[in-house]
């Protein structure tokens, strides 16, 4: 059931991304233009019920800082995040990440919970000391906040009031990140940074279901500071005039990204960024915006010679994992490149069956990082002809340079 419903939402994509052609495809995407109209007044009823105050903000007596995006997706989210968690826990804040947990499944609820109706806790991803949840139950985004923030709380729950006053209950913290939250509106915001993808601003600018924004570019006002990621060091003069007409005070930050290496998934040995130049790679991931990756492993000298895409959030099978890399082996590929996020979704292959090697991790520059993950699938030649793959992933740490950042 599972599949058939990936497959369906693949086709839904392609339908709205205009990959899809024919009648049928056309008189789809006539039907949710039609229907993009609906949600828009849906959209801007809910903020005027906030604005009146019919509908009522929560406060929870700390600072609350939002993260997220006008679009669905493909915008770096996560990496921002981090960055911030991490600028704040130095500055002595406390600090805790509340997310939704997209795509993550919940622990199953005994009948004696169901007939009592007790609510569910928050799930506790990191206490700030270890580790509690895999990625299936935590969601990917925040099984990786957590593995990379150890001294950090990270916490999933969809409704964040109840998580925020968990954390603040619990651990006494003083500062909640809510990691994709500009449009969670039950929870006061002290600051909401919003993010913009360079490659795709407002992504097909169309509002959903017929595109990909969430609301109109002209709810940028809302935004106290605005992130432009996936930066090359060209000028976004059009870009800034757009987002100006939308928002007059907010600062604007360029971000850009810059790797720093290659390491290993799961010894954690490290290779030279060089170690791509000139290589035949194979891509696999399950991102919103995988030609950006593709594009980025180009950029570094690779030659990405097979490629394999999957919807975002995609949890992988072993035989699906198993099937991509006899391929690559198959076509004489040196390495295949995945990303971080799609790393914490692979099921571990037994050693018999693979033998894993660094793959390249990104961070943005600026204020985020964006990390991915490449793996090595090589043959081991011998009189029985055995198999072995590694899988790879390249670190890469944020430089900020002043001449990106304007005001």
């Amino acid at each position: 059931m599972g599949r058939r419903l990936e497959k369906l939402e693949e086709f839904g994509i392609d339908v709205v991304l205009e990959r899809r052609h024919g009648i049928r495809a056309s008189v789809l995407r006539g039907i949710l233009y039609a229907l993009s109209f609906v949600y828009d007044r849906v959209v801007q009823l809910r903020l005027y019920l906030y604005r009146k105050r019919v509908f009522r903000e929560r406060t929870l007596g700390c600072l609350v800082i939002t993260i997220g995006n006008l679009t669905v997706g493909g915008t770096g989210k996560t990496p921002i995040v981090e960055k911030f968690a991490r600028a704040l826990q130095a500055g002595g804040r406390r600090v805790a990440i509340l997310s939704r947990g997209y795509k993550s499944v919940p622990h199953k609820r005994n009948w004696l919970s169901w007939l009592r109706r007790d609510p569910d806790p928050p799930r506790v991803v990191s206490d700030g000391k270890s580790l509690l949840l895999d990625s299936l139950i935590a969601g990917d985004e925040p099984y990786m906040l957590a593995h990379n923030l150890k001294d950090v709380i990270v916490l999933v729950d969809k409704d964040r009031v109840k998580s925020g006053r968990f954390a603040i209950d619990k651990w006494q913290v003083d500062t909640l990140l809510l990691d994709d939250g500009f449009q969670y509106l039950h929870l006061k915001h002290r600051l909401d940074m919003v993010l913009v993808d360079r490659q795709a601003p407002f992504g097909n600018e169309f509002l959903l279901p017929r595109g990909t924004l969430r609301e109109t570019p002209r709810n940028l006002r809302r935004a106290s500071y605005i992130f432009i990621t996936k930066n090359t060091g060209e000028p976004n003069f059009d870009l800034m005039r757009r987002i100006r007409r939308y928002n007059r005070t907010a600062e604007v930050i360029e971000c850009a990204h810059k790797p720093l290496h290659l390491q290993n998934v799961f010894t954690g040995e490290r290779l030279p960024l060089d170690a791509l130049r000139d290589t035949f790679v194979g891509s696999l991931c399950a991102i919103a915006a995988p030609e950006s990756f593709e594009d980025a492993l180009s950029k570094l000298g690779a030659h990405v010679d097979l490629s394999k895409r999957y919807i975002d959030h995609h949890y992988y099978t072993e035989a699906e994992l198993i099937s991509f890399i006899k391929r690559c082996i198959r076509r004489d590929l040196a390495m295949i490149v995945t990303t971080e996020k799609d790393s914490v979704r692979m099921p571990r292959l037994p050693e018999a069956e693979a033998f894993v090697n660094p793959s390249p991790c990104f961070r943005p520059s600026a204020s985020s990082r964006e990390k991915t993950l490449s793996s090595r699938a090589k043959r081991e030649t011998s009189q029985s002809t055995r198999e072995s793959h590694k899988v790879i992933s390249v670190i890469g740490q944020p430089v900020r340079d002043p001449s990106l950042c304007s005001g």
